[in-house]
């Protein structure tokens, strides 16, 4: 990879998954940001409950993952956030 970045991903599952929906959430984007770079670190933190409700539903599941690709996959990434059913919120940032 010649022009790497590093990068946080922070994403909520919608617990109604139940815990192999959510399982099979976490392990789909594991292997697509492995298939587009390199994880650092993945943190679960769990079930949650939200600052405000987001379509009537009060918790979420949280998870952080670190990662380094190329400066063009982040945008890839957030348009799979968007469009996959289950995922509530997902916020990328590039880290220093």
């Amino acid at each position: 990879m010649a022009d790497t970045n590093r990068y946080e991903a922070v994403f909520i599952i919608n617990p109604a998954l139940g815990d192999e929906g959510i399982a099979a959430m976490v392990e789909k984007f594991k292997t697509l940001i492995e298939q587009n770079g390199s994880i650092e670190g993945i943190d679960e933190w769990g079930k949650r409950r939200l600052a405000y409700p987001i379509n009537h539903v009060n918790e979420g599941y949280y998870v952080l993952v670190n990662f380094t690709c190329n400066v063009d996959f982040p945008a890839e990434l957030d348009r799979v956030f968007k469009i996959t059913e289950g995922i509530m919120r997902s916020l990328i940032t590039a880290k220093e």
